[in-house]
């Protein structure tokens, strides 16, 4: 049977490089990088070298990089360690309707700290309603968080115009953006797009779990979250994950080789679902812009109406398709998808919709398979449900 692995929004196959340069660090570069002899000092250089690579990548500096176990952490760094900093000049932050888990549940912290959060609206395709989100911006706003990249629908925002709009109401606010689903598929520069703060995961770009960074502006102060040791400057007290880190700083020098050509692959695969799902009855594409340069290469979301998403998530599974039925992480928080609701996907089709995502490894086969398999299955699932 043929596989058809459409998740990579979720998580994406660590790549051959990667792997080499994690395994060599686990078993012969496997020294501390605190410690001051030779071995100490071949893995530092291993971080040393990952925080070039990530910085270059962000036209950066490497001491503006913070290394991370993952999106959340960086989230919650980000997000917490700044409001804290920040509380004697305002405890007001802005987010979006439609932000991840890693973003909310701190902010739901913060709100039980004493800070105050409002939601910026957004519109049908997922772009931030820019009046909307001036209008939120008050004296006492300290922080404004963006996801650059939805996580569910592919929606992408200008971030350049959106922290120029609300900094022309308050200059002292701090920029957030979440670009854990744009970064490698955007080339980001956080000083030209006017951002303070930037999350990033590495296994969303071919590197292991358990990996990330925080970029943070020079001269953003921030609070730590962990205190210990004092290493990466104090930002992040802990022995650092050295395998993770190399892997990820791999990762990052492979997914911004021929990056446009790989991009410009994606969009041929998202083009290539997108006809086939449209040829398909009862099928409605969510946040799709025309042209498709406007939104995420490698995300693709759809409601099957007549059929519950979990249903036809399953009968996929059963022949070799691996899709999701929204954002991975919200599996161990089960409900309605925000995202779907914030752009206004009609109530019969929440719970309806699947979400189907691509990397560069993934072959045009795999689209047509996968839109073989619904052709086949969608007609005798509705036929079920009806029943």
């Amino acid at each position: 049977m043929m596989e058809a692995y459409l998740d990579n929004a979720a998580t994406t196959r660590v790549s051959d490089g990667v792997r080499d340069v994690m395994e060599r660090t686990m078993s012969v570069d496997f020294g501390n990088p605190s410690s001051l002899h030779r071995k100490g000092v071949e893995a530092e250089r291993y971080i040393r070298a990952a925080a070039e690579q990530a910085a270059r990548s962000l036209k950066a500096q490497p001491k503006e990089i913070v290394f991370t176990s993952g999106g959340t952490e960086s989230n919650n760094l980000a997000l917490i360690g700044a409001a804290l900093a920040m509380r004697r000049r305002g405890k007001h932050l802005i987010a979006t309707q439609f932000e991840h888990a890693s973003v909310n549940s701190p902010l739901l912290f913060l709100e039980e700290m004493g800070f105050t959060v409002d939601f910026a609206p957004v519109d049908e395709l997922g772009h931030v309603l820019l009046p909307e989100l001036c209008r939120l911006v008050r004296p006492d706003t300290v922080l404004v968080s963006v996801m650059y990249v939805n996580n569910e629908l592919g929606a992408v925002q200008d971030i350049a115009a959106l922290s120029a709009a609300v900094r022309a109401k308050n200059p002292g606010i701090l920029f957030h953006a979440d670009a854990i689903q744009a970064y490698g598929k955007y080339r980001i520069c956080p000083k030209k797009e006017g951002i303070d703060l930037l999350s990033v995961s590495g296994h969303k770009i071919h590197g292991p779990k358990g990996s990330g960074f925080l970029y943070i502006r020079d001269g953003v102060r921030i609070r730590p979250i962990l205190w210990g040791g004092g290493q990466q400057r104090g930002m992040r007290s802990g022995t650092e994950n050295v395998p993770a880190i190399a892997g990820l700083g791999r990762a990052i020098e492979e997914i911004y080789t021929e990056h446009e050509r790989k991009v410009s692959e994606l969009y041929g695969l998202k083009k290539r679902l997108l006809e086939r799902l449209s040829a398909l009855p009862g099928v409605t594409v969510n946040a799709v812009t025309e042209p498709l340069s406007g939104c995420a290469p490698h995300i693709v979301s759809a409601s099957f109406e007549g059929v519950r998403s979990e249903v036809l998530l399953h009968a996929l599974e059963e022949r070799g398709v691996y899709v999701s039925s929204g954002s991975a992480c919200s599996s161990n928080h089960p409900g309605i998808s925000g995202s779907l609701r914030a752009i206004g996907v009609r109530e019969e089709l929440l719970d309806s919709t699947l979400r189907f995502s691509f990397s560069k490894d993934t072959q045009e086969e795999e689209i047509d398979y996968a839109a073989a398999q619904l052709s086949e299955l969608l007609p005798v699932l509705r036929r079920y449900t009806r029943r």
